[in-house]
């Protein structure tokens, strides 16, 4: 689905070897979204798929388009993504970034992915925010 809100935008002067957007603008006036960042809960508050980036990333994905969606939004409104991974080791970022790109599909918002020492939930490896325009 195509968002004519978003306009996703590449720069011919950075290379094209990455699955991202490098910028993306918004037309106003829009409705902007911010969520917290999704976490690879369940239901009852339970972290999922411990010790599993790609199976939290799953969890975490589907908890962000429900909290997207609550607000009236959805990926394909998405401008901007951070991805944050528990681990110093570049293939836990990489395992949990796929899962990630594999939910956005061809809309490829600008996003960071970040390994970061710690996240706030039990077990938790995993962590989206997003930033998301409605018209």
């Amino acid at each position: 689905m195509i968002n004519n809100r978003v306009t996703l935008i590449r720069n011919r002067e950075l290379t094209d070897a990455v699955d991202y957007a490098y910028a993306a603008a918004a037309e106003v006036p829009v409705r902007a979204v911010w969520t917290a960042g999704a976490c690879p809960l369940d239901t009852e508050g339970n972290t999922v798929a411990v010790g599993d980036y790609a199976g939290q990333a799953h969890q975490v994905m589907r908890n962000l388009i429900a909290a997207l969606e609550g607000a009236g939004a959805s990926l394909n409104q998405v401008v901007k993504t951070t991805v944050y991974v528990a681990s110093a080791d570049q293939a836990d970022l990489v395992e949990a970034w796929e899962v990630v790109r594999e939910y956005m599909g061809e809309h490829d918002a600008p996003s960071t992915l970040l390994g970061v020492a710690a996240l706030g939930y039990d077990h938790q490896l995993v962590e989206v925010e997003a930033v998301a325009v409605t018209a």
